[in-house]
C-alpha cells in the first residue's frame, strides 16, 4: 500500500491505482476507530501525443519530478572510486599478443569489412633441392676383397662383331624406317590428335617425323590416358613406354654414324626391341617383316663366325 507522501509525490504507475483511508481490524479481534472512506482515486499520467510527421520521430522521456535529484538534462554521475582498489574497467587480466588476434573478427567475416592488419608468417626453412633420400640415415657395404675388385678392374672380354659399319647402318635404317611407318598407321587407324607444332611440318608421310619425335608423341598420348588398353597387345597399357624406350638406341644409332661399332648380339638386340614395339601395337606385317631381318642378320652372324 502507497503512502499519503508516495501519492502526493507524483510517482508514475503503469495502472490506475485505488487508495483508501480505511485500517484493517486486527486479527486479535480489537476494532480501532476508522476514519470515513475517502472516494477512490485514480491516478494516471498520459503519454506524450505520438507525432504526427516523420521528422519528429524521436525518442520521449516521462518528466519526472525533480525530487528525486534527477531530471531529463540531469548528467549522470559516476560513482567516486573507492581508495586502493582498481576500478573495474582495468582489472583485466594482461595478455600477450599473438597472430590470431590480429585476424578478422569471426561475427563480421561473411560481410565487408576494411583491410585487417596481419602479421607476415614465417616461412620454414626449405632444405636444398639437391638434398635426397641418401642424405639421411644410410648404411654402407663392407669393401670387397682385394683380389676380387682386381678382378672385376681387369680388361672386359670382347664381343664378337662380325657386322662392317655399313651394314650395320643399313639394318638400323630399315627397322627405324620401319618403324616410323608402323607408328604412323597406328595413329591413322585409331585417330589419335598430333598437336600441331610451329617449327615442324605437317604429318602427312611416316618420313615428316623420325622415329624419337614418334616415340615422345605415343608416350605423351600414353601419360595422357588418351591410348586405350584394348587397342594394345594383351592391354599391356603399363608396360607399353618400357617398350618405346627401348627402342630409342635405334634412331641414335641409324643418326650418329661416327659411333664405335656394335657387337652382334646388340644389333640383335635392337631389332628384338623393335619386334616387341610392332607386337604391343599389333601390327603383323611390320612384325613379320622385323621377324625376317632379325632372322638374316642372325645367320649372315653365324656364317662369318663359322667361317673365322
Amino acid at each position: 500500500m502507497k503512502s499519503a507522501s508516495q501519492r502526493a509525490s507524483g510517482v508514475p504507475v503503469s495502472r490506475a491505482t485505488t487508495y483508501s483511508s480505511g485500517m484493517s481490524t486486527m486479527s486479535s479481534g480489537l476494532a480501532y476507530n476508522t476514519a470515513p472512506a475517502l472516494p477512490p482515486k485514480t491516478i494516471g499520467y498520459s503519454s506524450n501525443p505520438p507525432p504526427t510527421e516523420p521528422s519528429s520521430y524521436q525518442r520521449s522521456y516521462p518528466s519526472y519530478p525533480s525530487v528525486y535529484g534527477y531530471g531529463p538534462n540531469t548528467p549522470l554521475q559516476r560513482a567516486a572510486p573507492v581508495p586502493g582498489q582498481t576500478p573495474p574497467e582495468w582489472n583485466y587480466p594482461k595478455v600477450s599478443p599473438s597472430p590470431d588476434s590480429y585476424g578478422p573478427d569471426p561475427e563480421l567475416a561473411g560481410s565487408r569489412s576494411a583491410p585487417v592488419y596481419t602479421e607476415p608468417r614465417v616461412s620454414s626453412q626449405r632444405r636444398p633441392s639437391n638434398r635426397d633420400e641418401f642424405d639421411g640415415p644410410h648404411q654402407l657395404l663392407e669393401r670387397p676383397a682385394p683380389v676380387t675388385s682386381e678382378a672385376q678392374e681387369s680388361d672386359l672380354p670382347r664381343l664378337p662383331v662380325t657386322l662392317h659399319a655399313q651394314e650395320q647402318d643399313e639394318i638400323l635404317a630399315r627397322v627405324n624406317e620401319r618403324l616410323s611407318h608402323c607408328a604412323f598407321d597406328f595413329i591413322a587407324k585409331y585417330q589419335f590428335p598430333i598437336p600441331l607444332e610451329p617449327d615442324k611440318r605437317t604429318v602427312r608421310v611416316p618420313a615428316d617425323r623420325e622415329w624419337t619425335e614418334w616415340v615422345y608423341l605415343l608416350k605423351r598420348l600414353a601419360t595422357k590416358r588418351r591410348i586405350p588398353a584394348r587397342v594394345l597387345y594383351n592391354g599391356q597399357i603399363k608396360q607399353f613406354i618400357t617398350v618405346l624406350e627401348n627402342s630409342l638406341e635405334m634412331r641414335h644409332a641409324a643418326k650418329h654414324q661416327s659411333r664405335p661399332l656394335k657387337d652382334d648380339r646388340n644389333v640383335l638386340q635392337l631389332i628384338s626391341a623393335g619386334i616387341q614395339v610392332t607386337k604391343i601395337l599389333k601390327d603383323a606385317a611390320a612384325m613379320q617383316y622385323l621377324d625376317a631381318l632379325y632372322v638374316q642378320t642372325e645367320q649372315l652372324i653365324q656364317s662369318r663366325t663359322y667361317s673365322r
